[in-house]
């Protein structure tokens, strides 16, 4: 089962930088990254950025209709013209299943602000001792995945500051 999974960085090139380290964990088949989006927002910008992982062409990456409508949702970016309301209801009411509900969006709207980033994450299959030692020393947040609420609070414990 892939895990999705939101890192959220204090600075606006931090994902980027943690997505450099996935990737590469990926390379070295200690992780499967099936799909990855990141959104920046510089400072003093009214509204974040956001880019797909391009070169993942396997049957589990997302389809950019799938990041286009997430951002939607979470950031108001508007999506080639969807009308809000009942559209907005039935997106949501989709996502759900995968573990994107009302909660999800809320969570990361409210802490993806000016002068951060966020790394969304589709993966599966990861070797979590050597995954979690490749990004010890990298300062984030988990704002949000689908793990059970045990493999979730071990990933949190094991980045826990002392």
């Amino acid at each position: 089962m892939a895990t999705l999974t939101v890192l959220k960085f204090e600075t606006a090139d931090g994902a980027e930088k943690a997505l450099h380290v996935v990737k590469d964990l990926s390379k070295q088949n200690l992780i499967n990254l099936h799909d990855a989006a990141i959104v920046t927002w510089p400072e003093g910008k009214k509204k974040p950025k956001t880019k797909q992982l391009h070169d993942l062409a396997g049957a589990g990456a997302l389809s950019g209709a799938f990041w286009g409508m997430l951002f939607g949702l979470i950031f108001f970016v508007p999506i080639l013209g969807l009308a809000v309301g009942a559209a907005m209801g039935a997106l949501t009411g989709s996502m759900s299943d995968i573990g994107i509900n009302d909660e999800f969006i809320r969570s990361v709207r409210s802490k993806v602000t000016e002068g951060t980033s966020a790394l969304f994450l589709m993966t599966s299959d990861a070797v979590k001792d050597r995954v979690a030692e490749a990004i010890k020393g990298m300062k984030f947040e988990l704002i949000a995945s689908n793990l059970s609420k045990d493999e979730e609070e071990k990933l949190r414990a094991a980045f826990a500051e002392e």
